[in-house]
């Protein structure tokens, strides 16, 4: 399981004393126990682990926007450095040509017809993607997909 390896990694970076690797995982680990204790459980699955990650990476992307609009860049690349080190722990991201066949097929089996149906669409997609591809991607592939008569 990815908690398993993830707790793993973190033993390994203590060892060796990676300052930032540590940090990192440990910010890591604390969110996933605050989720397991706010759902009552022992271990978290792997979808929940990826959530968690996925949450922290969202920080880290706001974080280095933030730190570049501000023009502190030491800060920028310090969170550029902790975002390499999450994404190892996210499955593969789709590539948009992958994403839009997915799309397409909720699209066929939703019978969506429009912008309207934007909403249906999005959740049938995020659920076959589950974590496979950006969010803000997907949901601007779909509206263009939506928005063009078939």
């Amino acid at each position: 399981m990815l908690e398993e390896k993830i707790l793993g990694d973190y033993k390994s970076a203590m060892k060796a004393r990676d300052a930032l690797k540590t940090s990192v995982l440990s910010f890591l680990r604390a969110d996933m126990m605050n989720l397991a204790v706010a759902k009552k459980k022992a271990k978290l699955d792997d979808t929940e682990v990826i959530a968690v990650v996925k949450k922290q990476v969202k920080q880290r992307q706001d974080s280095i926007e933030q730190f570049t609009k501000g023009d502190r860049l030491a800060m920028a690349e310090k969170e550029k450095n902790e975002l390499v080190i999450l994404k190892t722990y996210l499955p593969p991201e789709l590539s948009a040509e992958e994403i839009n066949k997915v799309i397409a097929g909720v699209i066929a089996s939703c019978q969506a017809c429009g912008p309207k149906d934007m909403g249906r669409v999005m959740r049938e997609v995020n659920l076959k993607l589950a974590g496979q591809a950006d969010g803000k991607l997907v949901a601007e592939l779909v509206k263009q997909k939506l928005a063009t008569p078939a």
